[in-house]
């Protein structure tokens, strides 16, 4: 699918892909452009209001992303993920959705996030191993990562975007909005 023509944008949206930067999700995204914004808003939340540990946070995006098949996602939160300190036995982890020799919190995650994309809901056993290293927030913010990456993952799949074109190291030191 092609991007829009950005320079045929309302001057406010405009304004806010540009402040987003170049990469294809943000652009791609103001096709929907009543909705754009208040994704992107929710996007920040996810990932800079999060409560998550960082590294949780990213095994669950790589692994919703893996699970949907959306190269996209994978490709910028696998790096994400390294330079939040997340290791390669988790990243393959995520890719395979065996837990292997991964922590008890990174296991846990990872099956809670498997659990909530083939079921839609956690019970009541998950939601107490959860809570046993997690806070209540925290396991609220997690529910919330895994369906916003599938909100997200849907759109990259159905509008196939792609890296083509796009910096080959967006993110410097944090990560990206």
């Amino acid at each position: 699918m092609e991007y829009p023509d950005l320079s045929a944008l309302p001057d406010e949206l405009q304004e806010v892909v540009t402040s987003y930067g170049s990469l294809n999700v943000f652009r791609m995204l103001m096709h929907a452009q009543s909705l754009a914004p208040g994704v992107l808003t929710l996007g920040d939340a996810v990932l800079q209001r999060n409560s998550l540990p960082d590294t949780l946070r990213e095994l669950a995006i790589v692994r919703v992303g893996r699970v949907y098949g959306a190269a996209y996602e994978v490709h910028h939160h696998e790096n994400i993920s390294r330079l939040v300190g997340l290791g390669e036995e988790a990243i393959t982890a995520a890719e395979t959705g065996s837990p292997g020799k991964l922590s008890g919190p990174e296991a846990a995650v990872l099956t809670a996030t498997d659990r909530l994309l083939a079921h839609h809901t956690l019970d009541e056993a998950t939601r107490e191993e959860l809570l046993a290293f997690l806070t209540v927030n925290q396991l609220a913010d997690l529910v919330i990562t895994v369906g916003f990456y599938q909100l997200m993952c849907g759109f990259l799949n159905t509008f196939e975007v792609t890296t083509e074109g796009e910096p080959t190291a967006p993110y410097g030191e944090a990560p990206p909005r």
